[in-house]
């Protein structure tokens, strides 16, 4: 049997066959074929012929298969978001996969989704209102699932790269300054969880982070971040490692810290004494009365009452985190020490995240360095002024 050239065959309007030869079976001495149906024009389908070719040449070529999205999208979620994802994150992952990319894609071939059905769902969700963050997000997903998918063999290429995704809109972090710090914290210290909020503010942990503290990570003048407390849908309450290695790390505490965490380990000591128990190393910091953890959802709801009973501009219980940042920064702190406390895995992140802080640490160091170089203009500035 002579072996065909590789061409290319019109099969009707706008649909044309591809075949390219895979060269003589050994065992059957028959030709054997790679055929592939391209709808569109002719110009497509010979731009189709040259990457399949290229595929070939470069040994990047994989086979066509029958599986759908759908079931490659349940088996990324068992496989590898299950075990490498927290469980907060692998609920978020699971929860837009099934609502959105499993009935929206999930009836296509892995091995033939193209940019375009990932940038219809872009469109479509920009439609609707989301956010850009939201949208990234969704993006992020898509593109971790297909690379998991390129890693694994089944696609040469994540059909991800080529999507364009709004930008994310740069919104300040909402902060207090020290007076609405003071103005809460004076309000709030009648509150069951002044302690918690009196080291979120102090420290920049993480919520998470503040209801996983036991208090066998509690020295004298520092805290030990060693992991953290999720609350998953089906109400159980979980422990997972630190997201990363710079989220295992030692926070030194203020004076005001250590006290405020004192009085509060006294006063959980007596209700365990009235409860007919002892307050051990593995008890959590922050708990119940009987020791249970705390909902997150709770402590936020908490949060954010007592912000409104303080008067002060409300904000998130997680930009507490972000209050302690920016003070810290406006203080003349190195960032590099901002970084280390509040577990970012690089400084680059910690500039990134409070540039809005940077303006004024650079009229500061403006006015330092020409107090250094020109002291006497210091004084001329001061007589102008006076």
């Amino acid at each position: 049997m002579k072996e065909m050239r590789n061409g290319i065959r019109k099969r009707s309007k706008n649909s044309y066959a591809i075949f390219i030869s895979l060269g003589k079976d050994p065992i059957t001495g028959k030709y054997n074929y790679l055929w592939q149906t391209v709808r569109g024009t002719k110009k497509e389908a010979e731009k189709r012929r040259t990457e399949l070719l290229h595929q070939l040449d470069t040994g990047m070529f994989i086979k066509p298969s029958k599986t759908t999205f759908a079931e490659y999208l349940e088996r990324w979620l068992q496989d590898y978001a299950k075990p490498n994802i927290s469980p907060r994150g692998y609920e978020r992952y699971a929860g837009i996969i099934k609502k959105y990319f499993i009935p929206e894609m999930g009836n296509i071939a892995l091995t033939q989704l193209k940019p375009e059905h990932i940038q219809e769902h872009v469109r479509t969700i920009r439609d609707q209102g989301l956010k850009p963050e939201t949208i990234k997000f969704h993006h992020a997903v898509i593109h971790k699932a297909l690379q998991t998918a390129v890693k694994w063999g089944l696609l040469y290429r994540n059909a991800a790269d080529g999507v364009d995704v709004p930008k994310k809109s740069h919104t300040e972090r909402p902060t207090w300054d020290d007076f609405e710090v003071r103005q809460f914290l004076d309000t709030a210290k009648d509150s069951i969880y002044y302690a918690l909020f009196h080291t979120a503010l102090f420290t920049g942990m993480r919520r998470s982070e503040l209801l996983a503290l036991k208090w066998a990570d509690v020295e004298i003048q520092q805290i030990h971040v060693c992991r953290s407390l999720h609350h998953l849908k089906d109400r159980s309450y979980i422990f997972t490692q630190p997201k990363s290695e710079k989220s295992r790390r030692t926070i030194a505490l203020s004076p005001s810290s250590i006290l405020v965490l004192a009085e509060h380990k006294e006063r959980q000591q007596a209700i365990r004494t009235m409860l007919g128990e002892t307050l051990g190393k593995d008890d959590l910091v922050f708990s119940t009365p009987q020791g249970a953890p705390l909902r997150p959802n709770t402590i936020t709801r908490a949060w954010a009452m007592q912000a409104a009973k303080a008067g002060v501009k409300p904000i998130r219980l997680h930009d507490a985190r972000h209050t302690h940042a920016s003070l810290m920064l406006k203080q003349g702190i190195h960032p590099k020490i901002v970084q280390e406390r509040l577990g970012h895995a690089t400084i680059s992140m910690t500039l990134d995240i409070y540039s809005h802080v940077a303006p004024g640490l650079q009229e500061a160091a403006a006015r330092s360095f020409d107090t250094l170089v020109n002291p006497e203009r210091e004084k001329e500035l001061i007589e102008i002024n006076s």
